[in-house]
């Protein structure tokens, strides 16, 4: 009989990539996958070559709607067939890892950050130790686990001495059939065009500084895809600095629409700020997505972004955030051509190396560990 793999997520399944290919390796490796999520209502339509199944919650935030989504998701695992459970992040983990040990099934547990050093915890103490307190109680009875990045695998692997595998969240080769016009996309034609991309655009990542940035350059226009807790600040900064035509939004996309938009972009920006942990070292998915499209990408330099970026000469650096900076750094990064160029031209070489096709075998080796 085939097994039966659940892999457990709190986001939204539409637009999670990391866990899309985790399902796919899991049926490489011989699996029958279910994934399981929330269903909110701007949640996009999915279709995927895997069973899903998504839950209507009453509380979107706070401890209720955890409280409520781990509960549900622990009666779900104890009475659906399930041989094998992928737990990704600390927010699952309870109610995962409870109903493996009550089961006798085996878990894998996916941390995608340094999940009780992030911006909403840092600054809410009480929350925070409850979070830690959490962590350091299933995270040492864990066997199978894999993270995003060397750093916080390592800082995982010096706090509970374990083993951490990396598989880092780099997207599978693609590229559309045809590529749309920027026309066809609503998008200016003449311009320069800045991306800046995620579902977690929030506070802390240089999104209020890159709008205002916008003031300060001419025949540019500053492209804003995906969705965070920034936005409400973004359309305020836009209004009072009268920024309406130079800053376009577009809102969460699938995979393969949101890589039209960045393809007909220009420079990628990935400018999060060093003011905790878990930015200081993070590797945003979006340093990947720029790389796969071709374009050069803007960094504040943070650890895991400058090794890639230097590796392969693939960017350039603000040395803070200051708007002002921001602006002169990318009037320079234009005005030099045949830097720009080469830069641009050195993403293919990245992206030959840095694919899912080869980061998978992590995983697939994780996943087929006895």
């Amino acid at each position: 009989m085939q097994k039966t793999a659940i892999v457990c997520v709190t986001n939204d399944l539409s637009t999670d990539q990391r866990v899309h290919k985790t399902c796919m390796t899991l049926q490489k490796c011989g699996y029958w996958v279910k994934e399981t999520g929330r269903l909110l209502p701007e949640s996009l339509p999915l279709e995927r070559p895997y069973f899903t199944v998504r839950k209507k919650l009453w509380f979107r935030t706070g401890p209720q709607f955890y409280a409520e989504f781990n509960i549900r998701l622990f009666l779900y695992l104890m009475t659906a067939h399930v041989d094998l459970i992928v737990s990704n992040d600390l927010d699952t983990l309870p109610a995962a890892f409870m109903a493996a040990t009550l089961r006798g099934k085996r878990i894998i547990y996916d941390t995608h950050e340094y999940f009780t050093e992030t911006p909403e915890l840092v600054n809410r103490k009480l929350t925070q130790t409850i979070w830690k307190k959490l962590e350091d109680y299933f995270f040492p009875k864990l066997t199978d686990i894999l993270t995003v990045n060397s750093s916080i695998a390592k800082l995982y692997g010096d706090k509970y001495h374990k083993t951490i595998a990396v598989s880092r969240n780099i997207p599978p080769t693609f590229a559309p059939e045809r590529l749309k016009s920027r026309t066809e996309l609503e998008l200016p034609v003449g311009k320069r065009i800045l991306i800046l991309q995620g579902t977690g655009i929030n506070v802390e990542r240089g999104a209020e500084e890159a709008v205002l940035a916008m003031q300060y350059l001419d025949n540019a226009v500053l492209l804003v895809v995906g969705s965070g807790d920034v936005f409400p600040t973004l359309h305020k900064i836009i209004k009072e600095n009268n920024l309406h035509e130079k800053v376009i939004f577009k809102p969460k996309m699938p995979f393969a629409e949101l890589r039209q938009y960045t393809m007909n972009s220009d420079l990628g920006l990935a400018i999060d700020k060093d003011t905790n942990l878990n930015y200081h070292f993070s590797l945003p998915n979006k340093l990947f997505d720029y790389i796969h499209s071709g374009i050069p990408t803007l960094s504040s330099g943070l650890i895991e972004l400058k090794q890639i970026i230097d590796q392969y000469d693939i960017g350039y650096y603000i040395q803070n955030h200051d708007p002002k900076h921001i602006a002169s750094v990318i009037s320079g990064i234009f005005s030099d051509e045949i830097r720009y160029n080469t830069v641009k031209q050195n993403t293919v070489k990245a992206k030959e190396e840095l694919c899912w096709e080869k980061e998978e075998k992590v995983l697939m080796g994780v996943i087929n560990r006895n």
